[in-house]
């Protein structure tokens, strides 16, 4: 993804509506009166006062190598708003399979249950929602969101029973607004600080796992499971004064293919091989996750001897070895250009640790040491997988492609609770480990079909009317070596481009494009 070139300089699209609700198109380019300019079919704008003019223009300066502060302010804002709702998510991951067994009603499966029902309104509400977002707005749809899961989390703090616990996961996951939050930050930031920002949130969602892992099990045990679903209710409320109060205001939803779900790349999606094997390693990623928090905690009780009280150190220990540990492995595959060999790697260690918490997991050491690799393995697949996605995605579909992944991923966190906990009510914990370790086998088998993925960077450039009117222009570039795929998408004035970029850059690519001034009739 890079910056906006020249063009958004020399043109700048006013949108205003008259009170009868017609919209009339004023343009502006190469200093020209309006009447001499053809007219770009460019995604608009509402600019209603000159400062609004000047915060869009500044916004658009492909000049400025730093993020400007409303960038850093929309980027951090909603990287905490993420991280303080995946938070609320995560904290009962490693304490409701010890804590949730003394509710009414409990069972092994309906714990399973509890665990992953979260997955099922997300994968169902995740896209639609972000759709809903473009029509009327992204902050409705994330107060909404954010109102949505506070009341599930009310719901399950005063629940006396698993099913009032059920009823509340459910209604957390209705508060589906990762889609829509990623497309406010779409719009919030220039496209050359875009991946920055991005990265902002992926880090931020890495961060709270980790925190949850540590700090669910202290809550649980000074407040009980109420007060852990209290203090996920006012993280949900604190993330609406964060974007209400921190998170800069925008001018409106803005098209774009590389963070929103674009109805003409679904069906191609769909069908694309490769991305059809990445969504179904995230499932069984997220499903193998699910299932062994099921078991490990109450693994830890009962092989391991400690207490639910001191899980905490555990999954602290864990996570850190495992963070530093992955690092090495991600450097070598995206330096070396071997991505499917640290993939398969990583699979197949997955794969070894549940057969080892099933052969040999029957004392405390032996488990520590199995979560330790465990964790290792996952934090590498959880970081390399959206980056594999990225790199398979066809130009133009990273969007959508991202949308189908995320919506795999809540699928597969509901399947590995929901199978987990059944596994573990009628076969026990073995069953458990042997079945995550079947998952990953076919898993393993199906990612083996894989190819190497291109090591390609998707960028968008934005083109005049000459440039749009250019037949030729897809094909000219696809010609040049390093050029793997080209889209123009004319809806948003802008040609998605995935390129190698050892072997091409930008300013190559811009010297192909036809310049605004074309447009002009003096």
């Amino acid at each position: 993804v890079v910056g906006s070139g020249p063009t958004d300089q020399d043109l700048v699209h006013l949108q205003r509506a008259s009170l009868g609700g017609r919209k009339t198109v004023e343009y502006r380019a190469c200093g020209y009166p309006a009447a001499k300019c053809a007219p770009v079919p460019k995604r608009s704008l509402l600019l209603e006062s000159p400062a609004d003019f000047l915060r869009v223009y500044s916004m658009h300066d492909p000049h400025s190598e730093r993020m400007s502060s409303s960038e850093t302010r929309a980027a951090g804002g909603l990287a905490m708003v993420f991280a303080f709702r995946m938070l609320g998510m995560f904290m009962v991951l490693p304490v409701l399979a010890t804590y949730g067994m003394d509710l009414a009603g409990s069972t092994p499966a309906l714990i399973g249950l509890a665990i992953g029902a979260y997955g099922l309104t997300q994968a169902v509400l995740q896209i639609p929602f972000g759709i809903i977002s473009d029509r009327i707005g992204r902050r409705p749809v994330i107060y909404v969101g954010l109102l949505v899961f506070a009341a599930g989390s009310v719901l399950a703090a005063n629940a006396d029973s698993i099913w009032g616990v059920i009823a509340g996961r459910v209604l957390q996951g209705a508060g589906a607004i990762s889609a829509a939050v990623m497309a406010l930050l779409s719009d919030l930031t220039r496209e050359q600080h875009r991946t920055k920002a991005m990265a902002m949130i992926g880090m931020s969602i890495g961060l709270s796992f980790a925190v949850a892992m540590v700090v669910g099990p202290l809550l649980t045990r000074a407040f009980g499971l109420s007060g852990l679903f209290w203090a996920t209710g006012a993280m949900a409320l604190l993330g609406i004064l964060i974007v209400a109060g921190i998170v800069p205001k925008d001018a409106g939803p803005l098209q774009h293919r590389e963070s929103g779900v674009a109805a003409q790349a679904l069906w191609p999606t769909l069908k694309h091989g490769d991305l059809l094997r990445l969504d179904f390693a995230i499932l069984a990623l997220h499903a193998v996750l699910m299932a062994s928090f099921v078991a490990l905690p109450l693994a830890l009780v009962e092989q391991g001897g400690l207490v639910k009280e001191e899980h905490w150190w555990v999954y602290l220990t864990a996570l850190l070895i495992g963070f530093f540990g992955m690092v090495p492995f991600i450097i070598y595959g995206e330096k070396k250009r071997q991505m499917k060999r640290v993939l398969l790697g990583a699979v197949s260690v997955l794969l070894l640790c549940e057969l080892y918490f099933a052969l040999f997991g029957s004392g405390l050491r032996a488990l520590v040491l199995g979560i330790v690799v465990f964790f290792t393995a996952f934090n590498l697949l959880e970081a390399s997988l959206p980056s594999l996605v990225s790199k398979v995605a066809p130009a133009g579909g990273k969007g959508t492609a991202m949308g189908v992944y995320s919506t795999s991923q809540f699928l597969g966190a509901a399947l590995g609770g929901i199978l987990g906990g059944w596994l573990y009510q009628h076969v026990g914990l073995n069953g458990v480990f042997i079945g995550c370790a079947v998952l990953c086998a076919i898993w393993l088998a199906i990612a083996v079909t894989m190819r190497e993925p291109p090591y390609v960077t998707s960028l968008r450039l934005p083109l005049d009317a000459a440039a749009l009117a250019d037949v030729g222009l897809v094909e000219r570039l696809k010609a040049t070596p390093g050029v793997a795929d080209a889209v123009v998408v004319v809806d948003e004035a802008a040609i998605y481009i995935k390129v190698d970029t050892q072997q091409v850059d930008r300013t190559t690519l811009e010297s192909l494009i036809v310049s605004a001034p074309a447009t002009c009739r003096v």
